[in-house]
Parts: structure tokens; sequence; C-alpha cells
């Protein structure tokens, strides 16, 4: 049975819940898929790295900063050899109160990622937001979900159950 690590780091609880929304749809779609939700808080890089699909919700802060557990976490992503692994970021920020910083979290690590020889999958269109400028963002395309659950939380459900078929079918599940 193929199974997912879904990874979250929050500090409101915001992330969590995206996370489990996201863990409940996969199982609704794929019953047969084990995912398992893993707060990030003091895990560790063997922990992560025994999954070969991975799911990565990280919010970003104020001015771009990383969600703080994420943080911490540098060291041992940077460990982490993620060759023939295949990962989708999905990050919460505010489009218009940090529209020059809009989800730069799942940017910061997708690239780190993708150095360290990861597949990235899940990306999104761009434009349908009103941002200034994201690190998450590749031209007209986000390495991943971004949701601003603060202005347009009334998009989240529907942009998670756009999302998640098209991860698991680039996944091969």
């Amino acid at each position: 049975m193929a199974s997912i690590g879904l990874f979250y780091g929050t500090d409101t609880g915001n992330t969590e819940q995206v996370a489990e929304k996201i863990k409940s749809l996969i199982e609704k779609i794929k019953p047969g898929i084990q995912v398992d939700l893993i707060e990030i808080y003091q895990r560790k890089a063997a922990d992560m790295g025994q999954y070969d699909f991975l799911i990565i919700g990280q919010p970003t802060w104020y001015d771009g900063e990383l969600q703080g557990d994420w943080e911490e976490f540098i060291p041992e992503f940077e460990a982490i050899d993620f060759t023939g692994k295949r990962l989708a970021f999905f990050g919460l920020g505010d489009q218009y109160g940090y529209a020059a910083y809009f989800c730069d979290a799942i940017g910061v690590y997708a690239d780190m990622a993708e150095n360290q020889g990861g597949t990235l999958h899940g990306f999104t269109s761009a434009l349908d937001y009103e941002h200034d400028f994201s690190k998450a963002q590749r031209g007209d395309q986000f390495v991943g979900l971004c949701l601003d659950i603060d202005n347009q939380d009334d998009l989240t459900d529907d942009r998670i159950n756009q999302w998640i078929p098209k991860v698991l079918a680039s996944f091969g599940m």
C-alpha cells in the first residue's frame, strides 16, 4: 500500500486544519492510500526521509518569515536526499496584508527539496491572486497550492478539491 507523509507546521491551527482536510480528501478519493499526518515540531530528517511521497504544508508569517518549527527544521531538511521522492507543497499566506511575501515559505522549501534531488508536483496557477511577489511563484504558477484563508476562505475548499486529484495523478496514484 502506498503511503504519503503529510507534514505541516502551525502556530494558529489553520495549517493543521487544511492538512486534515487534505488527508480526509485523499482517503475519500483513494481509500487504499495511507496518509500519515505529522506535525513537524521536534521531528528529524529520518521521519521525513522514509516517505517517497510527501505533502508539505507551511504558513508564511509577516514579511516572508518561516513558521518557527519549519525555521528550526532547516538543518534536518538539508540533510535529506530527496532523489526519487515526489513532493507537493501547500502554503497559507495573506496576499493583501503581505503582498510582497505571499506564501514565500513553500518557495524556500521547494527550492531546497528540488536542489536535493526531489521532484516537485502540484503546481497551481498564480493568476487568481492579487499579490506583488512570491518566492513560491515561477512564471505564472506557484510551486504548490497557495491559500489565503484571511481574504479568500470561501475558495479554500474548492482549491483543495481541485488540487488533490491532480497531485495524486501526478504522483502516479
